[in-house]
């Protein structure tokens, strides 16, 4: 099933590299370590969710995650703990989900924090998102117009590269024109939204997945790509090797409708200690 609109939240979206940054973890480099516990993936504890089917093949649990409320979390929080006994032991060490801490003011922030942040540390990327914002009145970026408005000089000296100059460039040149409609992106099913974004230049699958998850709030999203969750679930399930996107989205099944949860507790459990969770 497709989630239409619905809430969660954005850290540094980091744009497409060739390591993925995991947007929870310590360091800010992605590199996602899971605690490790006994079971084999795919079986895990209950099983399969099991759900209530309404008509139209939707269930409750996916009609009530299409607007994640604080109580929506700890719903989340809940059921993914009754379903995986193994995520389970993390998410007690780990407390209530806080995705929805920190969260940039509107879309077009967000997607050019995305921009801004390739290949950078939080602070770096944090510094020149700063100088970038000061270029406008009020430390407002109105609209894509406005940055079409900066000379490519103005932009270097805040410290972008020309390669996110022309990133930058693209992405305001698919706004100005309508190839790429923001209020649009709220309604559209994830898979719509992946599209719509990675048409623009300098943005991949993972950036527009971390979009959908802390700036769309989209409660059903499983970046299987990015290396944090990978290194995640190697510990936690103790598997030998690292899993490929096809196992992880197997044992992702379980965490239906709340797989973006599960993967900000898999990216937060690269904090502890594996012994913690035995």
């Amino acid at each position: 099933m497709k989630p239409s609109a619905r809430r969660l939240r954005p850290a540094a979206l980091s744009p497409e590299r060739s390591r993925h940054r995991s947007p929870e973890t310590a360091t800010s480099d992605g590199e996602a370590r899971r605690p490790s516990l006994a079971s084999e993936p795919g079986e895990l504890g209950p099983g399969s969710p099991k759900r209530q089917r309404r008509q139209g093949g939707r269930s409750t649990e996916d009609e009530e995650a299409a607007a994640l409320t604080p109580e929506g979390y700890e719903k989340a929080r809940r059921l993914l703990m009754k379903r995986d006994p193994i995520l389970a032991a993390a998410i007690t060490r780990i407390g209530p989900c806080r995705m929805a801490d920190r969260q940039r003011k509107d879309h077009l922030s967000a997607l050019i924090g995305a921009i801004v942040s390739q290949q950078l540390s939080t602070k770096a990327a944090a510094t020149i998102f700063g100088r970038f914002v000061a270029l406008f009145p009020d430390g407002h970026i109105r609209d894509a117009e406005a940055i079409a408005g900066l000379s490519d000089a103005a932009l270097r000296a805040v410290g972008l590269s020309g390669q996110k100059v022309g990133y930058l460039r693209d992405l305001s040149a698919r706004i100005a024109d309508g190839r790429l409609q923001l209020d649009e992106l709220d309604a559209l099913p994830d898979e719509d939204v992946i599209e719509r974004l990675t048409a623009v230049k300098g943005f991949g699958r993972w950036t527009a997945e971390m979009f959908l998850m802390f700036r769309l709030h989209r409660p059903d999203v499983l970046p299987a790509g990015d290396l944090g969750i990978v290194n995640a679930i190697q510990r936690l399930y103790r598997l030998r090797k690292r899993p490929d996107a096809r196992r992880i989205l197997k044992i992702g099944e379980a965490w239906r409708p709340y797989r973006s949860v599960a993967s900000w507790y898999l990216w937060q459990s690269l904090k502890l200690e594996v012994s913690s969770l035995r």
